[in-house]
């Protein structure tokens, strides 16, 4: 059987006690750069540790809102949200390279994200945003979104999933605010991405699925048991020959 591999992130540096044991089960990171969460310390702490670790280096750049984590919509005109956008992702940029790196890309927190996959106005502000980072800038964009749509050919992209959170026929997340928003089981987490790594397919809560394929796939790294999911993943997936890609394969 040949050997297959699967790309696998997390969101780091938002304040969780978990960072290290995370870091060297995952293909790529995503830094919180000062909206939602982090500060110079945590960017260099979180970067030195992804380079200790192979692992990609990415900035997670949100609506500037830490009183509510970047999860809620802020209303901002258009030159203001492009404005922290850069200043966001330069930031990580600089520290990134002040370590001896490179920022592989970037992917949107929260509400931001999920404003950018409906909303075009949106998009076309985050890609302005970016297009001076240079030509091999990686994008980790939502299944079946807008900003994929108006980043392609403009970025390389990675059409992301989420491996612990269920999903509405129209392919957002369902809500946080719902009971079953969140897969916590990890059986039911490895089911999940097993579906679409290997079937492209989502199952939904009704019974019904969407066709999906994606490049990277995300286990939040606030889930309690993320650790413990992530290290059942990459048994489960080494069984059948899968395995979590690391940077230099």
């Amino acid at each position: 059987m040949m050997k297959q591999t699967i790309h696998i992130n997390c969101d780091l540096g938002e304040g969780g006690e978990f960072d290290e044991k995370l870091m060297p089960l995952i293909s790529a990171c995503n830094i919180a750069c000062g909206g939602h969460a982090g500060n110079l310390e945590t960017m260099h702490k979180t970067v030195r540790l992804a380079l200790e670790n192979n692992v990609e280096i990415g900035a997670h750049p949100s609506y500037p809102d830490r009183a509510n984590f970047g999860r809620n919509h802020v209303e901002m005109t258009a030159e203001k949200l492009q404005l922290s956008i850069e200043g966001q992702v330069l930031s990580l940029k600089q520290i990134v390279e002040s370590e001896g790196g490179k920022l592989s890309h970037v992917k949107l927190h929260g509400a931001l994200y999920n404003d950018a996959a409906k909303d075009r106005n949106i998009s076309e502000i985050v890609v302005k945003s970016l297009e001076d980072f240079g030509d091999d800038l990686r994008l980790f964009v939502p299944l079946n979104s807008q900003l994929g749509e108006l980043a392609l050919g403009r970025f390389e992209l990675f059409h992301e999933a989420f491996a612990d959170r269920n999903y509405e026929k129209n392919y957002g997340l369902v809500p946080r605010s719902k009971s079953h928003a969140i897969i916590e089981d990890r059986e039911l987490v490895f089911h999940h991405l097993r579906n679409i790594y290997k079937e492209n397919k989502i199952l939904l809560q009704d019974g019904e699925f969407l066709k999906a394929q994606a490049d990277t796939f995300c286990v939040h790294s606030d889930t309690p048991s993320a650790v413990q999911i992530l290290q059942f993943l990459q048994r489960k997936l080494a069984a059948e020959n899968i395995y979590i890609k690391s940077k230099y394969q």
